[in-house]
């Protein structure tokens, strides 16, 4: 498994989700916009990393996303962001996947930059730190629990405060609270939200 040229490089960073059971290091930025997308994607339940397994008696760096989704668990392979190893670790890593027995979902890099779902994650996910009082936070769950699912422009109306909701909303969807419809067009208006519970 050979990494394309083209994939982007940064330094490790650690991607944490309300959906991560444990920090996940990404090298690549398209692992990591990967990630942002199976954290708002309403059928992932969570995503596990495997940083390591042990085949006989030599351990090997596996670095293995696992995505547990509505249809089972599934392995995360973006091709670029795949680990360049030598042809022995190479083998190890395949038996040690293989012990895994878990289907892979295969992502080029035109998945993973496919719009408008591209944007539209990366738009919300810059939410992700905004702190949301349980006041708003009530608000916009009583109006999904009453009226859902919504979209934006109705949920926006019916929030009343002297705050703009717009940015609580986006956190929610950040924290596993609130589902939004990211793929079917541009984040706007007419977008779907709906209480996660």
């Amino acid at each position: 498994m050979l990494p394309t040229r083209n994939a982007a490089r940064v330094g490790t960073r650690l991607f944490i989700s309300a959906k991560t059971t444990s920090a996940i290091p990404t090298r690549c930025t398209l692992l990591w916009d990967a990630l942002v997308q199976a954290s708002l994607d309403p059928a992932v339940r969570s995503i596990e990393y495997i940083a390591s397994a042990r085949v006989e008696s030599t351990s090997i760096d596996l670095s293995a996303v696992v995505l547990c989704r509505d249809d089972g668990r599934h392995l995360l392979d973006i091709v670029p962001a795949r680990t360049l190893r030598d042809v022995e670790d190479e083998g190890l890593a395949l038996i040690a996947l293989g012990e895994l027995a878990l289907p892979s979902v295969v992502l080029t890099a035109a998945d993973i930059q496919q719009e408008p779902r591209f944007s539209n994650c990366r738009t919300v996910w810059t939410y992700r730190m905004h702190a949301v009082g349980i006041g708003m936070r009530l608000r916009i769950l009583q109006a999904l629990a009453e009226d859902g699912p919504l979209p934006l422009s109705q949920l926006l109306a019916a929030i009343q405060g002297d705050r703009d909701p717009a940015p609580a909303i986006m956190a929610m969807a950040c924290s596993n609270l609130v589902e939004l419809d990211l793929t079917t067009g541009a984040l706007g208006p007419s977008t779907l939200a709906r209480s996660r519970a």
